[in-house]
């Protein structure tokens, strides 16, 4: 590990030593929702959002025999609701034909879920299952572009990148670590190298 990514791990290890799962969920089923339903929305909001589903439907079997129009107007204020609504829907029909009413629990088979791509497939790897995974997000890829952590050619890259630049054992925290450092220190907009502890030595 190079000693910029070193310190950069220690810096996030300082200021956060716990770091809680953004999406409110009580299993591999409902993560897996939750972080499709936030796909271009807050976890603020999707934490709103998903206590009103789930009190319709919280496992596959019983969200499968919703009508996909009520999943949309559930889940509508989340944005992307047609496509969202379908995800969902047909995920949910699938592992309960496919894979007995349990979510998946590889890469493969997760990505073969509609409405299920890479990045989502990582987070339920990481949090759900505790498989070494590292989910780049746009904030992720933002961030590790700035502190030239990647070349930020891609989110694939940074992906590659991130996985190389730190050890495997501590993949599934910083990934969330970074998450609540961007929030906190290193917003998109309107953003303040100078006050940033991390910008601030390796802002590039």
């Amino acid at each position: 590990m190079s000693p910029k990514a070193a310190d950069i791990q220690r810096i996030l290890e300082e200021l956060y030593p716990e770091v809680p799962i953004p999406l409110q969920h009580k299993d591999a089923y409902t993560l897996l929702v939750a972080v499709v339903l936030s796909a271009q929305c807050t976890d603020e909001r999707v934490n709103q959002i998903t206590p009103l589903l789930f009190a319709r439907a919280d496992n596959p079997y019983d969200m499968a025999k919703l009508d996909v129009e009520e999943i949309k107007e559930i889940i509508k204020p989340c944005g992307l609701s047609p496509a969202k609504s379908k995800g969902i829907s047909g995920l949910s029909k699938i592992i309960v034909e496919k894979h007995g009413g349990h979510v998946p629990e590889s890469f493969e088979a997760l990505e073969a879920l509609p409405g299920v791509g890479h990045k989502t497939a990582s987070v339920v790897m990481s949090q759900a299952f505790g498989h070494p995974a590292f989910p780049v997000d746009t904030h992720i890829h933002r961030l590790a572009t700035r502190w030239g952590l990647s070349s930020g050619k891609s989110v694939e890259q940074t992906e590659k990148d991130l996985k190389a630049a730190f050890p495997e054992s501590s993949w599934n925290k910083l990934h969330l670590q970074i998450i609540f450092f961007g929030r906190q220190f290193c917003p998109a907009r309107n953003h303040k190298p100078e006050l940033c502890p991390i910008c601030s030595r390796y802002g590039v």
